[in-house]
C-alpha cells in the first residue's frame, strides 16, 4: 500500500520516533488532531509499511555489554549459496545487532556486535565468524566511546 504522506503524517513519524510509548491522546494533541483520526493515521502507516514495528531500547551498560565492535568480513566467492549461508548463521547469532553486506571496501560484509568484554569477543570471533564456511579474512574495530547513538531517520528531504 503506497500513500502520499502530509505535514500531519510526518509529524506523526517524528513523534513515534521520539517515544515509540507515547498515548495516543497525547500524539494526537502533539500534531494537532482529535484521538479517533490520529488513531486512524497511524493505523494506516502501519499498515502502509511506513512503521515497522515498536521496540524498547536497553542499557547496555546496565547489562554488562559493555564492548561493541564492527568488523569487516571477507569472503572466498560472491556467490549467492555463499551470502546466503553466511546470512544465515549471522542472523542467528544473538551478539549481533547489525549486519551489511557493503561495497566499496575490501570487506564484502560489516557486522556489528555487542558482547561482555574482550574475552567473550574472542570467543565469539574464533568459535563462530571464523567458523562459517567461506570467510576468508576478519577486521575488528571496537567502539571508543559513542558519539551519536539515534535511531531516528531524518524525515527533512521529505517535501
Amino acid at each position: 500500500m503506497n500513500m502520499e504522506l502530509d505535514r500531519t503524517d510526518k509529524r506523526i513519524l517524528d513523534a513515534l520516533q521520539k517515544n515509540g510509548r507515547i498515548s495516543n491522546q497525547e500524539l494526537a494533541e502533539q500534531v494537532g488532531l482529535s484521538p479517533s483520526p490520529c488513531s486512524r493515521r497511524v493505523k494506516q502507516l502501519e499498515d502502509a509499511g511506513y512503521i515497522s514495528s515498536y521496540v524498547a531500547r536497553l542499557n547496555q551498560s546496565k547489562l554488562d555489554l559493555k564492548l561493541t565492535a564492527f568488523i569487516q568480513i571477507s569472503l572466498d566467492r560472491h556467490t549467492p549459496d555463499r551470502f546466503a549461508a553466511f546470512d544465515k548463521v549471522v542472523r542467528s547469532c544473538p551478539e549481533v545487532v547489525e549486519a551489511y553486506l557493503v561495497t566499496g571496501q575490501s570487506a564484502d560484509y560489516t557486522v556489528k556486535v555487542i558482547v561482555p568484554d574482550m574475552e567473550y569477543y574472542q570467543e565469539f570471533l574464533l568459535n563462530k565468524i571464523t567458523q562459517i564456511e567461506g570467510v576468508t579474512g576478519v577486521h575488528s574495530s571496537f567502539v571508543m566511546r559513542k558519539v551519536v547513538d539515534n535511531t531516528q531517520v531524518s524525515l527533512s528531504h521529505l517535501a
